[in-house]
């Protein structure tokens, strides 16, 4: 795996021709809105502003619910490239019809506009996403998709300063001149996307928009982790739009602030975004890591209470339309900015590692409807999140900070429904703190491990710690075979239970369990799960690999399925071993130790035995000993340790 961070990808022609279209489309979809937007708000007799602002905002959603099961099932079938560049072709056509709805001061013919680029939007999103996975590998996914949602939020912001600034002037060419050169822009990046293979080219396209969208809804709970991982990422774009949609009401009515304030208040969230989203792919060791999910999770909801709090507290002004030098002096408002920025933020580390998971745990064939999947029930989700904010203000009178007190609690009780439904987010949260905060690790020969089907992987067993490393770094998720009395142990039994680890005992010690043990390990293999054993049968006790023992070999004799030998090097002698028997006596030992993590090619289940699979772990540890003498240390005698 490459050392490079995720900006080396810019210099790549795989990606920055990609990225500097959806760039510009993005952009160019922002400097319209709002400048339709505002020609509504100020060229419009003002009892027909709300209505023509939310019936703009719905003909903008309402192709994400029309066309995205559509859309889908085109992005998988033809190639990714030139459907990209005709996209940008209409996107073209579209804004020079704008051109004549600005001419012509024609508000509805501009909100008809406004539709189209929804549904040019609606097309483009399915192979946004579907392009990445093709095109990167997987531990550049996080990295991809960070700059992808940092550029996006980026463009959202300058979109919106420039469509205000141009709909300013009193002429049409401005803003006219400006929509059409970047949809153009977008096309020729676009030209330089390097081809694709067609996904799933035998796929017959359903005309039928309504039973598309319905068998496209249907592909989504096939994969459980990734259709909580869609409600997650639709769950963000209601927490977000609530947030957002507030920020003109809560800028003019809570802090007394006029335009400016607001347009600092959006600043402040889309560059904490875009610090999220790039932060990703460093914290997560590039590689897809969930573990983050939980920490955004947890930061939205503190700073959405706190930006509650200071907000609810804010003083009462006499004088409106306060400027931000003005607004920046009341006690409380460097808070409110701190606050907005964490949530975006916490935000990028919440969002990114879900479309990443989407893309990578979906099927191949199936990645552009999985994503058009998500853009429906995303824009059911704002749909919903629009109504709960006409509901709180207007029906029940409410304030803003309070609707954002009410947002809040709902984030805290979905956030908790997935995590307890998905265990995997908490266990890769562990494992993700514990190889991050506690040790280096290295990995060597991952994509030994099959990408599916059934497969055992064997490791020698160092330290309690091991199940987390190992699952910290296998992308795909591990059932572990461990012992009754570590899996009763340290309090966390409920949560090995929900990660499905099997218990097991010594034929001495509980026959009946050992039976069950081996009947799990057999059922998990059947349905294609990965399975983890750690054949010596206990922690190591003076830092040497035990002899495995045969349960290995009557595991295959059911299920014959690929070995994968693993081996943990330089973990002995740390806190998390049996180094010292009194656990009192131990410290952090070998804290930010590098461990490291080495995994063999697989073995035919005819060619394995116990004691050709300890020769497997043993040659690969000894093999990482001698490439790296310096690591593995010589532990000194410890009159304590276990025999």
């Amino acid at each position: 795996m490459s050392d490079k961070s995720q900006f080396h990808l810019l210099g790549q022609q795989r990606f920055l021709p990609f990225f500097l279209t959806q760039f510009f489309g993005a952009f160019n979809d922002n400097v319209f809105k709002n400048a339709l937007v505002i020609m509504i708000a100020f060229r419009v007799a003002e009892d027909q502003v709300n209505i023509l602002t939310n019936l703009a905002f719905g003909l903008f959603i309402l192709p994400f619910f029309l066309f995205s099961a559509f859309a889908g099932q085109v992005a998988d079938k033809f190639e990714k490239a030139m459907l990209i560049r005709r996209v940008k072709i209409g996107e073209i056509l579209i804004m020079s019809l704008a051109t004549v709805g600005f001419y012509l001061n024609s508000v509805p013919l501009l909100i008809f506009v406004l539709f189209l680029m929804g549904s040019q939007s609606t097309l483009f999103g399915p192979v946004k996403y579907g392009y990445l996975p093709e095109k990167l590998s997987n531990h550049e996914l996080m990295g991809g998709n960070g700059l992808v949602e940092a550029s996006t939020f980026l463009s959202i912001l300058l979109g919106t300063i420039l469509g205000g600034i141009l709909i300013a002037y009193d002429s049409w060419v401005p803003i006219s001149v400006a929509v059409v050169c970047f949809a153009a822009s977008g096309y020729l990046s676009a030209r330089k996307i390097p081809l694709c293979e067609a996904a799933e080219p035998t796929i017959k396209l359903d005309w039928n928009l309504w039973r598309a969208t319905a068998g496209n809804l249907r592909i989504l709970p096939e994969k459980r982790v990734v259709f909580l991982s869609v409600l997650g990422i639709s769950w963000f774009w209601f927490f977000g739009s609530v947030f957002l949609a507030q920020m003109p009401n809560f800028s003019r009515t809570v802090l007394s602030g006029n335009e400016y304030v607001v347009t600092l208040l959006l600043t402040m969230f889309s560059i904490g975004i875009g610090l999220g989203s790039l932060l990703c792919e460093k914290l997560s060791g590039r590689r897809v890591e969930i573990g983050l999910v939980p920490v955004g999770a947890l930061g939205l909801a503190w700073f959405g209470f706190d930006l509650y709090w200071v907000s609810s507290q804010w003083p009462v002004s006499a004088v409106q339309n306060l400027g931000i030098t003005a607004v920046m002096s009341v006690p409380g408002a460097y808070r409110v900015c701190i606050d907005l920025a964490m949530i975006g933020v916490f935000g990028g580390l919440y969002i990114v590692p879900l479309y990443s998971l989407v893309q990578e745990r979906s099927d191949a064939n199936q990645v552009s409807r999985i994503i058009a999947g998500n853009n429906i029930i995303n824009a059911m989700f704002m749909v919903v999140a629009a109504v709960l904010g006409m509901v709180v203000l207007g029906v029940l009178d409410m304030t803003i900070p309070q609707l954002f007190l009410i947002t809040v609690g709902l984030h805290i009780v979905v956030c908790l429904y997935i995590f307890k439904v998905v265990p995997e987010f908490i266990l890769r949260l562990i494992a993700w703190l514990l190889v991050s905060l506690v040790y280096r690790v290295k990995y060597k020969g991952l994509e030994h491990i099959p990408a599916d089907g059934p497969v055992v992987l064997v490791c020698n067993h160092v330290a309690f710690v091991d199940p987390a490393i190992i699952m910290g770094r296998v992308r795909r998720p591990t059932r572990f075979v461990m012992h009754h009395k570590i899996y009763n142990k340290f309090g966390m039994k409920f949560l090995f239970k929900s990660a499905k680890t099997i218990p097991i005992a010594s034929a001495k010690e509980d026959p009946e369990m050992m039976e069950a043990a081996f009947a799990s390990v057999k059922e998990a293999l059947a349905e294609g799960d990965v399975v983890c054993i750690f054949p010596e049968g206990r922690l190591t006790a003076d830092g040497h690999i035990g002899q495995f023992k045969r349960g290995i070999e009557r595991i295959l004799r059911e299920t014959p399925v690929p070995v994968v030998p693993m081996a943990l090097n330089n973990l002995w002698g740390s806190m998390f071993s049996r180094y010292d028997k009194k656990v009192i006596h131990r410290r952090p030992r070998k804290f930010m130790a590098t461990v490291e993590l080495l995994v063999g090619e697989p073995i035919p289940p005819e060619q394995v035995t116990a004691e050709s699979l300890y020769e497997q772990v043993v040659d690969l540890k000894h093999q990482a000993e001698i490439d790296n003498p310096l690591l593995e240390k010589p532990v000194p005698e410890n009159t304590d340790s276990n025999a």
